[in-house]
Order: structure tokens, then C-alpha cells, then sequence
């Protein structure tokens, strides 16, 4: 079950990118995870978005905005390959949602944080990666 947190300063997204955000970054991360796009694997992709007050984060350089991407996934759910388009696509979200050019993508860091199985719990009760591997892959069949 995937989580995607976006932490920016106040007023660093234009007003539609602040409208899609969440839900354009819950879908590139369900897509690059290989989740199939079913009502369930959708409602399990979090999306949290955490505004900081002015002036919360800066750089030692420049108060320019920052905007900071934190993936957690079950390990082993993103192989390198996967990693890296999640990274790429992310970053591009973000950049577009903020207004911001694409030559500006060092403003945006991407932090992917894999939890270790069996330390995932939903419902009250621990979930497995291959709990989910054969949950999507009876989602598959049913489509």
C-alpha cells in the first residue's frame, strides 16, 4: 500500500496544480509500482500534502521554493528501473504543478523510503508485499 507526502512552502503551487496534485502523484506512484488501476488500489494510495508557513524552509543560499517528495512502498515493490521513472515523473508533476520549468528540478527531491515487510499494518492486521502481489494479481484477472 503506497504513500506519496508532499511538504511545500505556502502559495509554492499554482491554484491548479494545487487542485491535482495529490491525486496526479498518487497515480504516477500507483503506476510505477505496477498496481492495477481498480477503486481498491486507488483508495489505498495516500496522498497527504503538508504546507509549511513562510519562511520554513530554506536553503543556506536562497529562500527560493523547495518542494520535497517522500514515496514509502513495500520493500521490494520498485525495482531501479521503476525507481528512477517514479523519480523522473514525480519531479515532473511537481515542477509543472508549481509553475516551475523543468531546468528548475533540483528545487525538487525525491525521497523513496521502503518499508520493511511485515512492519505495514492496515485493518488491524500486518500486510505482507505478497499479500499484495496476489491481491493485484486477482484484481488483474478480474478486469
Amino acid at each position: 500500500m503506497p504513500m506519496i507526502r508532499l511538504t511545500i512552502p505556502t502559495g509554492a503551487l499554482t491554484d491548479e496544480g494545487r487542485a491535482t496534485i495529490q491525486r496526479n502523484l498518487a497515480a504516477v506512484l500507483l503506476r510505477w509500482e505496477g498496481a492495477p488501476d481498480t477503486p481498491f488500489f486507488r483508495a489505498q494510495a495516500w496522498s497527504l500534502l503538508t504546507e509549511l508557513p513562510e519562511g520554513a524552509l530554506v536553503t543556506a543560499e536562497d529562500d527560493a521554493p523547495r518542494l520535497l517528495v517522500e514515496v514509502t512502498v513495500p520493500q521490494g515493490a520498485l525495482s531501479e528501473r521503476r525507481k528512477a521513472g517514479l523519480v523522473e515523473e514525480a519531479t515532473s508533476t511537481v515542477l509543472a504543478a508549481a509553475g516551475l520549468a523543468p531546468d528548475e528540478g533540483l528545487r525538487v527531491w525525491v525521497l523513496v523510503h521502503e518499508q520493511p515487510d511485515g512492519t505495514w499494518g492496515a485493518g488491524g492486521s500486518v500486510i505482507r508485499y505478497a499479500d499484495l502481489i496476489n491481491l493485484a494479481k486477482g484484481q488483474r484477472a478480474d478486469a
